[in-house]
């Protein structure tokens, strides 16, 4: 007889018990007067807020280097909360929200600021009714000071009794195997794996959490998910927008370590990897690891690597002035892997970021293998495409028959769009959803030190040859800014296999 079914679509497995933080709480945002935290870190917590998902009687604690008044800081703190009607909801939870945070500034390195910091924390915590104390800490920091501020929140701002402390950090996680190795080892001489929230903001993105379900609840698409049934697979990254004066920061880092590395390998991880025991943390990311591990360093013939020049009135990449003269930092990469397991041996990963394309788009474009021939001729290949952003969709590229007397195929789509679907749905935004999973105790959605070790590894052998470490480092193709990137990208693509059908 069969057992009977739960509750349709729940998930037990990720309703495992966690330390979930509802009372008594302090979330300390470090590097509070900068960008990442003005633009998404404090946005994202009045998005909480607002829907009554922070611990009751939270309290907010900006700090940074930054000389500035508590009237300052709201306004800073505040200014990319969207209120685009002038709402008199949403100006009184801003002004609340703006009740209950406070800022301190001081040094990252110096001990004692930390020391005047933990007096601020213990003056708001005086006045709990009960002796629990939780602390998080979000790091909305450079790289370079991750360490000292580690150590001193460890030293001299750390809930030794009946509390819970967590720290948020976010990447870049070093700059290869050896330096993220280095920063992975002096982090975890303060803080142990279960305290420590390594945040890749694509995992918080909705449609990446619904890989997972799309892949495993569904017996359709579960049974041609392997090598037998596809061709080749595309995870695509656009930016329509140049370094805009960024142009420093970004040609220490590259194209490659900003998205490639990151976000686009997290994707790839979640679309390979093979069924979990459970939706619990830790055998998601098991499985995660266990698919990392299959694949080799990249290759240099699996590589493209191009550089956007003045076009359509716009400045090249080296006109920006915070650029290295004759740089040859890549704004665009494109990067083959292959992952050598049973499923998919043999299945090419193309994985592509640029800037200043034609569009903004994120998404994974899986082409399906040719239909026996015989029947057809030159029909086109199905194709799943799940539309990361913007406008989150799910769409199948099907052949069928023309409507009418002609018996003739012709390609269409099965389409998912969420805004046309779930008309009366809220899509969080990514920050709200793995800051809400930080205060739950889940780590699900957070990188585990070996992920980021294997990650690395595939990685670094690619990044030496670009930097010039080994020789002289190669030179990108150049493509005109706003156009779909360097011209020899539709050879490149091609030769693992796929094929572009007219509307794609």
């Amino acid at each position: 007889m069969p057992r009977e079914r739960s509750l349709s679509g729940t998930i037990p497995s990720m309703e495992t018990s966690h330390e979930d933080l509802k009372d008594n709480t302090i979330i300390i945002v470090l590097g509070a007067s900068g960008d990442l935290a003005k633009k998404k870190t404090l946005p994202a917590l009045f998005g909480l807020y607002r829907q009554k998902y922070l611990p009751r009687d939270v309290k907010i604690v900006g700090y940074a280097r930054t000389k500035m008044d508590r009237e300052e800081f709201h306004k800073r703190a505040t200014s990319y909360i969207k209120n685009p009607d002038n709402s008199a909801e949403i100006s009184n939870d801003i002004e609340a929200f703006k009740q209950l945070s406070t800022y301190i500034s001081g040094s990252y390195e110096d001990g004692a600021a930390f020391d005047e910091l933990n007096k601020h924390l213990e003056e708001i915590e005086s006045h709990y009714q009960s002796k629990e104390c939780n602390r998080i800490f979000y790091l909305a920091l450079p790289p370079s000071v991750f360490v000292p501020v580690a150590k001193n929140l460890k030293e001299r701002c750390y809930v030794t009794k009946g509390g819970v402390n967590r720290i948020i950090v976010e990447k870049p996680f070093g700059k290869d195997l050896e330096s993220a190795r280095e920063l992975l080892s002096s982090l975890k001489q303060h803080w142990t794996e279960d305290e420590t929230f390594r945040i890749d903001h694509y995992l918080g993105k909705e449609m990446v959490k619904n890989l997972l379900v799309l892949r495993f609840a569904n017996i359709a698409l579960g049974a041609a998910w392997d090598k037998n049934s596809i061709s080749n697979v595309q995870i695509t990254f656009k930016e329509p927008f140049g370094t805009e004066g960024r142009g420093g920061y970004f040609d220490e880092f590259g194209m490659i370590r900003d998205v490639l590395q990151n976000h686009l390998l997290q994707v790839l991880s979640i679309l390979t990897m093979e069924r979990p025991v459970s939706f619990s943390a830790e055998d998601i990311r098991d499985e995660k690891v266990k698919v990392l591990r299959s694949i080799p360093p990249i290759e240099r013939e699996d590589t493209l690597l191009g550089q956007y020049v003045a076009a359509n009135g716009k400045p090249g990449y080296l006109d920006d002035d915070t650029v290295p003269h004759n740089s040859v930092c890549p704004t665009f990469a494109a990067t083959t892997l292959w992952i050598h397991n049973p499923r998919w041996e043999g299945v090419p990963f193309i994985l592509k970021a640029g800037k200043a394309l034609n569009e903004a788009k994120v998404e994974v474009r899986i082409q399906f293998k040719d239909v026996t021939q015989g029947i057809f001729k030159d029909i086109a290949r199905n194709e799943l495409v799940i539309r990361i952003q913007p406008a989150e969709a799910v769409y199948l590229k099907l052949n069928t028959k023309t409507p009418g007397l002609h018996t003739r195929a012709i390609p269409t789509e099965m389409d998912l769009t969420y805004k046309r679907r779930f008309t009366d749905s809220k899509i969080p935004e990514a920050y709200e959803a793995l800051i809400l999973d930080a205060l739950k105790g889940d780590h699900s959605n957070f990188v585990r030190h070996d992920e980021l070790d294997v990650a690395w590894k595939i990685f670094t052998p690619i990044l030496h040859w670009i930097d010039g470490l080994n020789g002289p480092p190669p030179k990108p193709l150049a493509y005109p800014y706003g156009s779909r990137g360097p011209k020899e990208l539709d050879a490149f693509v091609g030769k693992y296999g796929y094929r572009r059908s007219s509307d794609t």
